[in-house]
């Protein structure tokens, strides 16, 4: 039997979906990695299928150094970009052969295993993004594997065979906690089918619900509403997260550098927690599938530009 609650519905054996995001906003601040396709296309969305020979990082991608940045940082969780634009899948899927086994992939490495274990191996928590084909999407943005060309398969289709991905990794990696679920919104499920969906996947799990409508964003839809470079209104009460870049882009490109300080994140940090929100810092990893040095100074410094802001209030 389900319990339903003002937050949704939570199985009777877990915690409710209020304790859920109590927990949520008690980790505070974590670490956004965009690292994915698009990085070794000089883009941030990537058109079509790109071959999966191009995801070439040179050699293994060193998550374990992912999450030592984190934990420099004061961070507490970290979230991965498991599948952006390009439909391009970070871990070895059963449901697709565009992924980093491919034949032709030179990587030919589970990535999300891999920083899922970093990050939880150091007492990090590890979250899980994944973008949903929206139907605001343009048709050069394929989003969905090979397998499920939106070109080809009917909304419906597309809808299920995320569902399963997601599932999926949820099954693969039960150590993670958080499903970061990017253009998910009610052009895709409604309100409570989505709420009932997350629930499904296990008593363990948050999600958060990204609006592809960029005007919604920050809007409650799923456990936790989400903003992009932008504050949520003083007075929020529903659990947020508020994302940030330590570059210009969330993908890294040429010339990638710093455009905040570790000042100006600590004023981020203590802005998001005073509106009800965690503060989710997004850093690039570059072709080697390395944080850059100058971004590395940034996180490195957050901790002493935290107690330097404490200090004079």
């Amino acid at each position: 039997m389900l319990l339903v609650s003002s937050g949704g519905m939570a199985d009777e054996s877990g915690p409710s979906v209020e304790e859920l995001q109590a927990q949520f906003r008690d980790l505070g601040f974590g670490m956004f990695i965009h690292y994915n396709m698009a990085t070794y296309h000089d883009a941030q969305w990537v058109e079509g299928y790109p071959c999966p020979s191009t995801f070439d990082p040179g050699g293994p991608v060193d998550t374990d150094a992912w999450a030592e940045a984190a934990k420099a940082a004061g961070m507490t969780y970290g979230v991965l970009t498991t599948k952006h634009v390009a439909g391009f899948c970070l871990w070895d899927s059963d449901l697709t052969e565009y992924d980093v086994m491919h034949p032709k992939s030179p990587v030919r490495e589970d990535i999300v295993a891999k920083f899922v274990e970093s990050f939880t191996s150091r007492g990090l928590k590890a979250g899980l993004y994944y973008c949903w084909r929206s139907p605001g999407f343009e048709d050069r943005f394929k989003v969905l594997p090979p397998e499920c060309d939106p070109a080809r398969h009917t909304l419906e289709e597309q809808i299920e065979f995320q569902k399963k991905q997601i599932a999926e990794l949820v099954g693969k990696f039960p150590e993670a906690f958080y499903i970061w679920n990017d253009a998910l919104d009610e052009m895709i499920m409604p309100r409570e089918e989505a709420i009932a969906w997350t629930r499904s996947l296990g008593p363990h799990i948050i999600a958060s619900g990204n609006w592809w409508d960029w005007g919604k964003k920050g809007r409650p839809y799923l456990d936790v509403a989400v903003t992009e470079t932008r504050h949520f209104p003083e007075g929020n009460t529903h659990a947020g997260e508020t994302c940030w870049k330590i570059e210009r882009g969330w993908v890294w490109q040429e010339g990638a550098r710093p455009v905040v300080t570790a000042e100006a994140v600590a004023r981020h940090i203590r802005t998001a927690r005073s509106r009800n929100a965690n503060f989710l810092l997004n850093v690039g990893p570059d072709r080697r599938g390395r944080i850059i040095s100058e971004s590395l100074e940034v996180l490195k410094a957050i901790p002493a530009a935290l107690d330097a802001l404490d200090a004079g209030e």
